[in-house]
Order: structure tokens, then C-alpha cells, then sequence
């Protein structure tokens, strides 16, 4: 009797081993994927950021977020030692593409294939019309196109918890709440002024001030009216692009390993991306 019980212990002790080295050995798996999805596009944004040089002050700028998102996103996936970490330096490099793209559309190149959506950029909502407003002795102008008075790009999602619509700006006014990790006073009026009744914004001045939880389903119902339903379409991203789509890489023209057509394959030329 007293063998049988030793022998089952030593098989819940085996069993219980086993089950630690299978874990870890995933966990460490998913890190090394995450890691070397990360790396791809920050290797790419790289090339874009050494490669493309701004012409006026809407693309320079752009070429400037550009790069401060490469160096972030670089720190980011040395000092990773999680999927979740590592899918933060990720989404730092597709956002440096994003003012990539912003900066190409500001000189008038092609802005390349399409980027699988930010966080948050869905209900964020785009700048649709041009506005200005005075706020704390401020003006502040928005415009869904570049120019000398909106050089400052913005690609939509999600800042200290709260909706910025995707544009281009006057100033940055988002990136005090970006730097603190939160907004100050005045941030719900300003948000109320330049973006109220602006059909491409998904959100409302209170949805704004109760932060991106209790705004979500008004940007949903928005989008759902014709307001902010961005990538709402076949093809749009849910999870992953599922036609023409991103699922860990574009299939049909693009991204599966580097882009096809268009350059943008572990190296740049003048007209890839």
C-alpha cells in the first residue's frame, strides 16, 4: 500500500513538472513570435525613418514622430519580457508608420498599402472638416489635410485613456496628457469646441470627459449612423484583416514577409514603402 501512494506521488510530482516545463516553453515561444513580429515592422519603419527625408514642415514633423516612435519602439522590445510587452513595441512601430504614411501623403507620394488599425483608432474617428477655435487664449486648428497652419499629424486612437480623432493639427495638443499620462483642466472644453458636430468624430464632450470605456458604445452608435464607423467594412480589422487583410501579414498585395508590389521588403526603394 505504502509503495502504491509513493508511486502516486511520484507521478502527480512528474505530471506537475511536466505541465511547468510544457507552460514555459509556450510562454517562451509566444515571446520569441511576438518579438519577431515587432521587430519586422520596427526594421521597416527604420528603413522609411533613414530613408525619407520631409520637404515641408507637414512631412518634416511627420518624419520627426516618425523617428521618436522607432527609438520607442526599439527600447521597448529590448526591455520586453512578455507577449503583452512585446505587442506594445509593436503597436509603437505601426504608428511610426502611420506618420510615415501621413509624411508621403504630405509630399505627394504614395502613402503605400494600408496598416492594420491602432488600438483605439476605430472609435477615435477621423478629422472630416476643418475647424479652429480659441481656447485659453490658444487657437487651435484642425484639418483633415496637411498645410502650414496643420503640420502636426495625429493618426487616431486612444491617449491617456481618452479619443483622439486621426488628423492634422495647429499644434500638439494631445501630447501633455501623452507626456503626464493624463489630461488637464480645459481638455473636455477643447475637445467640445473642435470636434462637436463633426460627423467623422465617433464621440461627444461627455464621452470624452467619462475616457474611452464609457465612450466606446457612443462611438459604435455613432459609427452605426454614419458617423465614425471606420473599418466597419469587409476587410476591415477585427482582430486581423481577413480579406486583402492583415493575419500576420498581408496576403494579396503585400505584406506576408515584405511587401510585393510596391517595395517595401526589407529594404526601401524610391518609390516602395
Amino acid at each position: 500500500m505504502a509503495t502504491v501512494l509513493i508511486l502516486l506521488i511520484a507521478m502527480v510530482v512528474v505530471v506537475g513538472v511536466v505541465m511547468v516545463v510544457a507552460q514555459r516553453s509556450r510562454t517562451a515561444t509566444l515571446l520569441a513570435d511576438a518579438k519577431a513580429d515587432a521587430r519586422r515592422l520596427i526594421e521597416r519603419l527604420g528603413g522609411q525613418v533613414y530613408n525619407l527625408t520631409g520637404t515641408d514642415a507637414a512631412s518634416k514633423q511627420a518624419m520627426a514622430d516618425a523617428g521618436e516612435r522607432f527609438n520607442a519602439a526599439g527600447a521597448q522590445i529590448e526591455q520586453a519580457q512578455t507577449p503583452a510587452q512585446a505587442r506594445l513595441a509593436k503597436e509603437t512601430a505601426l504608428e511610426g508608420l502611420y506618420y510615415v504614411r501621413a509624411a508621403r501623403t504630405a509630399m505627394g507620394l504614395d502613402p503605400g498599402p494600408a496598416i492594420p488599425e491602432l488600438d483605439g483608432q476605430r472609435t477615435a474617428g477621423k478629422v472630416s472638416e476643418y475647424r479652429a477655435v480659441d481656447v485659453d487664449g490658444r487657437r487651435i486648428e484642425a484639418s483633415p489635410t496637411p498645410s502650414q497652419r496643420t503640420p502636426n499629424y495625429f493618426p487616431g486612437g486612444r491617449v491617456a485613456g481618452r479619443p483622439v480623432p486621426a488628423g492634422w493639427y495647429s499644434e500638439p495638443w494631445w501630447k501633455t496628457a501623452l507626456v503626464a499620462g493624463a489630461w488637464g483642466i480645459g481638455s473636455v472644453l477643447l475637445f467640445d469646441a473642435l470636434f462637436s458636430g463633426m460627423s467623422g468624430v465617433g464621440y461627444d464632450a461627455s464621452a470624452f470627459e467619462h475616457g474611452y470605456d464609457d465612450g466606446f458604445q457612443a462611438g459604435l452608435d455613432a459609427g452605426d449612423q454614419g458617423g465614425a464607423g471606420y473599418y466597419d467594412e469587409p476587410g476591415g480589422y477585427d482582430g486581423g484583416y481577413d480579406s486583402g487583410g492583415y493575419d500576420g501579414g498581408y496576403d494579396s498585395g503585400g505584406y506576408d514577409g515584405g511587401f510585393d508590389s510596391g517595395g517595401f521588403d526589407g529594404g526601401f526603394d524610391s518609390g516602395g514603402f
